[in-house]
């Protein structure tokens, strides 16, 4: 960093930056952790020989305490993909079944939009189009926070619903799907290089809830990157200029993750990965009836307070997924 051409790379010396930022981070954390047990073996050495039970009511809180920070550094430790402390963009799409796939992919809207929020981390809609009649066909999340890529990467997939439909008039059971993929997001400072010539812009106008919300004008944008084939859209701002540059960014998004899989030899893999993504081959189940039951398929964990799943509590899930072997993914 001291040398003189260090910064004539913009791109390349923040990246640096960050990633040395990252190893302070680490050694900062590990450097705290070993101070608090040096300083309880301490205070376990004191009671050995004054029986106080105030210092041994002190020291118990204090080991229970390291054991959670210790548990919690351990799973970070797993988190070392190249980009596994970005935020993360999540895209959320109902399968087929019309509003009974759309109303199950709002509730899975709201089940990430509850877990960012139980972790203290900011959430912006970047798209939503809504369903027909309720629920919404898709909606695309950008999840801020330390580590909300990491944690989130291993959603990917399709999740399962079983319940008693509220839409169905004979209450039969009913089996809907909603797919999610997650993608980092791209700090301005990772160049992605976008050619005017090769995007496509169509405008359209915006829909609302049941048609009372629909703009006059055409503000929504869709973006079609003909190089990679990549299509976003958005209609969140009524200005078209807005809902461009948010179009754009989530384009940026995609194609910088499309480079780094490219990079990193891994691109066989994820196509591999995406194209076991079908309405058949779901990553996880949620089961309402006849009994309550969230089931993963690739770890085998099942918890049965689907209610509990369903207001944000994935932690149990997403540990479990990273320490099968998912972090590496």
């Amino acid at each position: 960093m001291a040398a003189p051409t260090f910064w004539n790379d913009q791109a390349r010396a923040q990246e640096q930056m960050r990633v040395m930022k990252d190893l302070k981070d680490w050694v900062s954390s590990h450097d705290a952790l070993i101070r608090r047990i040096e300083s309880a073996q301490e205070l376990d050495g004191l009671l050995a020989d004054d029986a106080d039970e105030a210092m041994s009511a002190e020291l118990s809180t204090e080991v229970a305490s390291i054991h959670t920070a210790v548990d919690a550094f351990e799973l970070r430790s797993l988190l070392r993909g190249r980009d596994d402390m970005r935020d993360a963009q999540v895209e959320i799409s109902a399968g087929a079944g019309g509003t009974e796939a759309q109303d199950w992919a709002e509730m899975i809207e709201r089940m990430y939009t509850r877990w960012a929020e139980r972790r203290g981390y900011a959430v912006d809609i970047l798209d939503r189009s809504e369903g027909e009649e309720a629920g919404i066909k898709g909606c695309v999340l950008e999840i801020r926070g330390p580590y909300a890529y990491g944690f989130l990467k291993g959603e990917s997939g399709v999740h399962r619903l079983v319940r008693i439909s509220p839409f169905d008039s004979q209450q039969r059971r009913h089996t809907s799907f909603a797919s999610v993929f997650i993608y980092p997001v791209v700090n301005e400072e990772i160049n992605i290089e976008i050619r005017d010539e090769d995007i496509v812009m169509e405008v359209f106008r915006a829909s609302g809830a049941g048609g009372q919300h629909v703009n006059k004008t055409s503000s929504a944008v869709r973006l079609r990157h003909t190089p990679s084939g990549v299509v976003v859209s958005s209609q969140q701002e009524r200005s078209q200029f807005k809902n461009k540059q948010t179009a754009l960014k989530m384009l940026k998004n995609r194609l910088y993750k499309i480079e780094v899989e490219k990079q990193a030899a891994v691109k066989a893999a994820m196509d591999a990965n995406k194209a076991d993504v079908t309405f058949g081959s779901q990553i996880r189940s949620y089961v309402f009836q006849p009994y309550t039951m969230v089931n993963d398929h690739r770890t085998e964990l099942k918890i049965t307070d689907v209610h509990r799943v369903m207001d944000g509590d994935l932690d149990g899930l997403i540990e479990a997924y990273l320490k099968s072997g998912g972090a590496s993914s």
